[in-house]
């Protein structure tokens, strides 16, 4: 469990260094992502985290439960994203550390970037989530 955790955030630590190089990025003028579908790049565990994009709406799975939150709001003009008051079912996982994880950095996002096939979720320049598309 412990070495699941130390991974998970030795590789949030390495993508946001990796961020770093690609500063020049802003989150303005994107690709709006209604109606689009993404899966996590990182294995995480055996089901990997999905995101789909809906009017003021997402939906997905944490690899283990799924959540949902109505109160979404998206700007592709100004790149920004952000859900507040997420949701999700109750099954008891194996790790739910992961899980936990997962949640709370999609809640910190405050803008995106997408990148040809790939969606780049950021708290200011700092890079939390990647996600390839479904």
């Amino acid at each position: 469990m412990k070495h699941l955790i130390l991974t998970i955030s030795a590789a949030v630590m390495l993508a946001s260094c990796a961020a770093s190089n690609y500063s020049v990025k802003k989150g303005g003028n994107q690709v709006a992502l209604e109606g689009s579908s993404w899966v996590l790049a990182e294995q995480v565990s055996t089901e990997q985290p999905t995101l789909v994009v809906e009017a003021g709406k997402i939906t997905g799975n944490t690899g283990c439960n799924n959540y949902f939150s109505n109160n979404v709001a998206i700007d592709a003009k100004a790149g920004t994203f952000a859900a507040t008051e997420l949701g999700s079912t109750r099954k008891a996982c194996i790790n739910m550390s992961v899980e936990t994880g997962f949640l709370n950095m999609l809640q910190q996002a405050n803008r995106y970037v997408v990148n040809g096939e790939s969606l780049e979720l950021y708290k200011d320049n700092l890079l939390l989530l990647k996600f390839n598309k479904k």
